[in-house]
Parts: C-alpha cells; structure tokens; sequence
C-alpha cells in the first residue's frame, strides 16, 4: 500500500490499523541534539484520544507513545524515531456483521475495490484510529517550531447549524483561542456557540445520527519566504496535509470560497509598512501568496463530514450475493468528528511548516 509517508525534509511514514496490536509512525529527518521526551508527545496524545466526553466514542485508550528508536538521554540522534501506540480497547466482535457489505459514506468498498481485501474491524488502516500516529509526529513537530516562536492552533468554528461569532474569534490570538477551546468538549472558542454545538451534537446522537462541522486552522510567526512557486506551494501542501485527514471533504486558504463573490479592489491585501516590517492590511489570502508565506498570520478551514458510523438503518449491497440489503451499524462511534479533529489538523499544519523551514533551509542546529 503507497501512500503512507508525507514530507520531504522532514517526513513521516504513519503504520499500524484500528483493531491491530499497536499504530504508530515513524519520523525521518529530526536533527540530532533536540530534546524529546515521551512527555512532549502525549500531551498531544491525551488531545485526540478517545473517550473523553459524550462529544467522542466510548473506547477507550490510554494511547501511551513509547520511544523505540531515533533517541538517547532525552536528545534526539539524527536517525528515525518510531513512535509506537498500543491497542488495547477494541471489541472487534461488533464488526461481523459488516464483514461483506460496505459501509455508506465509509472507506469500505473503496478498499475492497483497490485492493480485493480489507480489514473490516474498524475500519481498519481507514480508521481514525490511524491519526494517532499523525498527532505524535506533530507533537515533534510543535516542539520545535515553538523554539523558532511558531505557534497554531486548530479549533472548532461550526458544528451542524450552529455557528462560532465571527467578529469574536477575529478577535482572539492563537494563545487565547488555545486556552479556550481546551474549556468544553467541542472545543469552541466562542462558550456560547460551544453550548448550543454540545446539545445539537446530543440531539444528533439522540436521533442515531451524528453531525459535520468546520474547523479553522490559525498559524502565527510564520517568516516570510516559506513554499515552492508552482507544485509545491505552502497553501497547496496545507491543502493536502489536511484533505488527507480521513473526514475532511473541503478546504479553504483565508476567506477561500468568498473570492467568488468579491472583486479584486475588495479581496485584494494592501500592503503597507508597519514601523518594522512590512504587512498587509488585510488578510483575506490568509498569509500566502503565489504559494509562498507573506509574513501574515496563516488561515485556513476544513469543512469535516459527519460520522458516517451512525445506528439507523442504512441500505447497501452484500458483496458476496450481490443483493440489495440493509444494516445497522453497532459498535462505539463519536457523533460528531470535528473536535476530535482539531490535533490532528494542528498536527499536520505543523509538519508542513517544519518540513518547509527544513526545505528553505531555516533551521540551525
């Protein structure tokens, strides 16, 4: 199976299934000398796991890394770190009825399709559960940008009809926007938006039925200068870092999809000289440029599909007699992906970033 490394200079390969003994991910490209401990990374961890609140599945996992390679003493060597990922609870059993009949809105058939097998426990390698090992690179990954002063953060702008205030957020830094969504479990920064998401995600649930939800990422400190001008421009690697999250159907650079519905005199970013660097009056690029990085604050959103696990009936064919059918998904699912989501974009975000700073070449030792 292709596919599962993203970066160049510093670059991860993710491994490991839903319902298998461990996931994990390996991490090529770290300099040597930097400090690492298993801390650094399951603080990050403990932001994705499950079983949190009624907002997540109920399985739960302690989702402890352990460090099996790449470092000594607490410093990185320069050689690839595996990152690895027990799996302790997971009730396979729930999965029989499934085994021959895809899943709708799943990865299911898909897979089937490509490969002429697939691990129907979970998911499998197309479970959410795969991000585990994404969030425990990113981990790496923060805790060296954050010593060049980047600092990001993902949250939850929109869950079902329930939408986040507008003018508040664009209010917020990335430091409150993090203090805040950390505060309730669909982590929104807006309490009041957050309460009216939390009781449409129950009533959701309530009813066998989850809901879809939009996520902004907001990345500050980014220096001028970062992204390739064609292939491998910075907001076309977000893009892919992000489309490559399982759930993730749509996204979008600054104010994205507005562009269409504006003139270039109302969209365009002025530029002007603020006493010390050069800036822009506006952001709706949301800090990039021609695929490169201006110096701005970098935006972007996700638009996240909902659960497409839910408990009612749902038709689909069973793919040994070829016959129409109807099946009822059992087993432990959250009603609604976006929260959970959030390390998981802030993880990928930060790869890219680091893995653009390594390619231009600044980073020091």
């Amino acid at each position: 199976m292709a596919g599962n490394s993203f970066g160049e200079a510093f670059r991860i390969t993710t491994w490991g299934e839903s319902h298998g003994a461990a996931v994990g991910v390996v991490i090529d490209g770290v300099l040597p000398g930097i400090h690492l401990t298993e801390a650094d990374i399951q603080t990050e961890l403990d932001r994705r796991k499950p079983g949190q609140s009624a907002m997540s599945t109920a399985r739960q996992e302690s989702d402890a890394v352990k460090i099996m390679s790449g470092v000594f003493e607490g410093k990185t060597t320069g050689t690839p770190i595996l990152l690895m990922i027990r799996n302790a609870d997971h009730d396979s059993s729930a999965y029989d009825n499934i085994r021959d009949t895809p899943r709708p809105g799943h990865a299911d058939y898909g897979y089937f399709c490509k490969y002429g097998i697939r691990d129907h426990r979970g998911g499998g390698r197309s479970s959410g559960r795969e991000t585990a090992g994404r969030v425990a690179a990113g981990a790496v990954a923060k805790n060296i940008l954050a010593a060049y002063g980047i600092d990001l953060v993902c949250h939850v702008v929109q869950i079902g009809p329930e939408k986040a205030d507008v003018d508040l957020l664009g209010n917020l830094s990335v430091g409150e926007i993090k203090e805040r969504i950390e505060k309730n479990p669909v982590r929104c920064a807006d309490p009041i938006a957050a309460a009216a998401m939390e009781k449409a995600v129950l009533d959701a649930r309530e009813n066998k039925d989850s809901l879809g939800g939009i996520v902004e990422g907001r990345i500050s400190g980014v220096p001028a200068g970062l992204g390739e001008p064609v292939f491998d421009k910075l907001d076309a690697d977000l893009a892919k870092a992000v489309m490559s999250i399982g759930a993730v159907k749509g996204f979008e650079i600054g104010d994205g999809f507005t562009a269409a519905n504006a003139t270039a005199a109302q969209f365009n970013d002025k530029f002007m000289y603020d006493g010390k660097d050069i800036v822009t009056k506006t952001n709706h690029a949301g800090g990039i440029l021609g695929g490169i990085s201006t110096g701005m604050e970098i935006r972007f959103r996700a638009a996240v599909k909902p659960t497409p696990s839910i408990a009612c009936p749902q038709e689909t064919v069973d793919l040994k007699s070829g016959k129409n059918t109807t099946i009822e998904i059992k087993g432990r699912h959250d009603p609604v992906i976006a929260p959970r989501l959030v390390p998981v974009a802030e993880a990928m975000a930060a790869i890219v970033i680091l893995d653009h700073l390594m390619r231009n070449r600044m980073l020091k030792k």
